[in-house]
């Protein structure tokens, strides 16, 4: 194809030869460069694909795509941008044929929810025909095909290659996590969503590599709601206002509080042995009962969610229904049978806010004990753990401290720090840094009416350790502490 057709959308400079050659591939990974392709130097936070513009020519590359000056070979096309970030995206977008354009793209932001609420409106949409690509920080899900996810929203390349493979195999929507990183970076410019969704927004992903301040995350955030038709967002969340300043979409609400379009009341949370949930009625646009298999009002707040965007689809009551009664997400408090005594259960909560919104979800259900298992990342904010620990320090009746991806970091000092958190508190703890044994504690220690929770993996199934990924899954762990306990 020729290079000007990948180039349609952006405003550029041609630098040296000519935007008319003809390219083969469209490449942002110098690795992956042959011969005729077009590289599009990326600046990232290890390396700057500026650098490896003479490796590119060796192996043939046609046109390089640059946002600085650069020296190129002779027979090189040289094309210069504002921000090769965005032209990626948009050059992704050309690439493929433009797959977003012929499907219906819900998009979904904030600090926590996205992923159950993905999964909520894809069960929905699906009961009643449509077939609906996942994009998420779980995994892709293309028709019958799962790929592991690495980062919630993956780089723009990734994300258009999805949508074209999602119409190959028939999908006329896609639902897709939309992380603040992912916007700030641009890995969904040039996207025109059906449907902008905002969930909640709390001091997250602020630090190193990630957001400079919170004012840069809210405005990150409020990306989404340039660039979709209609934004749904929950009112009761502090910062709505904030996020949809710049707002050009139209705008519908949801949440318990009288002025949201779409409101929750009669809120009444289930407790049986093994078994939490809640139920409620849906007022506003809408007008049914909903019972659903997750405990806690944040379970309401994603319902909810995913019944403002399928409104919107012409969704029958009995469908959604029936649905939210048989949504369940890996690792978002996911039950896991261990004892006809108590209760334990998995959950990603992996930053203080989304630990107190547990904490205090699981505190409505009158458990006898509410036992913490978790850890904190290496190479993050130091803030993220003694604010964890702190949160379970105060809001926990006991809580093991453990290991959870230590990256380059010695997990003994990530330990140590999440100690500093849980002393501000009179809360009760023991450190263990092998998460297994860790987890054999908890169990060994459980008491009649406990809820055990253990926090922090979530959906993953591995252990992160000097730039390694080791095979770890906590339903694994759990399972062979139970073989060795000899626990049916």
């Amino acid at each position: 194809m020729k290079l000007t057709r990948l180039l349609e959308r952006l405003e550029y400079e041609v630098r040296q030869g000519r935007d008319g050659i003809e390219v083969t591939e469209l490449i942002n990974d110098s690795r992956k460069v042959t011969e005729g392709s077009v590289f599009v130097c990326i600046s990232g936070a290890v390396s700057d694909g500026h650098d490896y513009i003479e490796d590119v020519a060796e192996k043939g590359a046609a046109a390089v795509i640059v946002e600085r000056p650069v020296e190129a070979p002779e027979g090189m096309t040289v094309i210069h941008v504002d921000d090769t970030r965005y032209a990626l995206a948009l050059m992704s977008a050309a690439y493929f044929g433009y797959p977003a354009e012929k499907l219906k793209v819900i998009g979904i932001t904030g600090t926590k929810g996205k992923t159950t609420t993905t999964y909520m409106v894809k069960s929905i949409l699906e009961g009643v025909g449509h077939k609906v690509g996942l994009i998420g920080t779980i995994e892709a899900i293309i028709g019958d095909k799962s790929i592991p996810a690495n980062n919630t929203t993956p780089e723009s390349y990734t994300i258009h290659q999805y949508f074209a493979q999602m119409l190959e195999a028939g999908c006329d929507c896609v639902v897709m996590e939309v992380s603040s990183q992912g916007l700030m970076l641009h890995r969904t410019a040039g996207i025109q969503f059906e449907i902008g969704i905002f969930t909640n927004l709390g001091e997250d992903h602020i630090g190193p590599n990630e957001h400079k301040d919170f004012e840069d995350y809210k405005r990150c955030k409020g990306i989404l709601f340039t660039q979709c038709r209609l934004g749904i967002a929950n009112v009761d969340d502090q910062w709505f206002e904030d996020v949809f300043r710049n707002a050009t979409c139209k705008v519908e609400t949801y949440g318990f509080s009288e002025k949201a379009d779409l409101r929750a009341t009669n809120v009444q949370h289930i407790a049986t042995p093994g078994y939490l949930g809640v139920k409620y009625h849906v007022n506003g646009l809408m007008d049914f009962d909903v019972e659903i298999d997750i405990p806690g009002n944040f379970s309401v707040y994603n319902s909810l969610t995913a019944i403002a965007v399928c409104r919107h689809f012409g969704v029958p009551v009995e469908n959604i229904k029936a649905a939210l009664k048989e949504a369940k997400v890996k690792g978002r408090v996911e039950m896991v049978k261990v004892s006809d005594e108590f209760t334990m259960l998995i959950d990603y909560a992996h930053n203080a806010m989304s630990l107190e919104s547990l904490l205090n979800t699981l505190r409505d259900y009158n458990p006898g004990r509410i036992v913490t298992i978790f850890g904190c990342g290496g190479n993050r904010s130091k803030t993220r753990r003694y604010e964890m620990g702190e949160v379970s320090g105060r809001l926990a009746d006991f809580t093991v401290i453990t290991s959870d991806n230590p990256r380059f970091e010695e997990p003994q000092d990530i330990i140590d720090d999440i100690i500093v958190g849980m002393k501000k508190t009179d809360g009760k703890y023991i450190d263990i840094c092998d998460r297994k044994e860790a987890i054999r504690y908890a169990i060994e220690h459980g008491q009649p009416g406990d809820i055990i929770v253990l926090a922090g993996k979530g959906h993953e199934t591995y252990q992160e350790i000097k730039g390694v990924k080791y095979d770890m899954d906590d339903r694994v762990l759990i399972r062979e502490v139970l073989e060795e306990l000899h626990v049916r």
